[in-house]
């Protein structure tokens, strides 16, 4: 998996917690083994709470909302965590 996400220029820690799917869940309401990648407003979501816990976790600073996260996240930034959340095996050997 990514360890950073660039989001308006600025990188933010990316790691998967339990308090990432905490936050997932009461967002949603839904569990993340629901979640499918096909689904992008949940994907996004996901992406946010990622971000939200990990920074939280290593004492970064991350104030957006989540429209405002969507809005300053790049497509290109989208795809490269979703292929790393949704195709971890890949992501994995290519990094080797």
């Amino acid at each position: 998996m990514m360890k950073e996400l660039s989001v308006g220029g600025k990188s933010y820690p990316f790691r998967m917690t339990m308090g990432a799917l905490l936050r997932f869940k009461r967002k949603t309401g839904k569990e993340f083994s629901e979640l499918t990648s096909g689904d992008v407003v949940m994907v996004v979501t996901l992406l946010y709470c990622i971000v939200a816990a990990a920074s939280n976790a290593e004492g970064v600073e991350f104030t957006m909302e989540l429209e405002e996260f969507a809005d300053k996240l790049s497509m290109e930034d989208f795809t490269e965590a979703t292929n790393s959340l949704f195709t971890p095996a890949e992501a994995e050997k290519k990094s080797k």
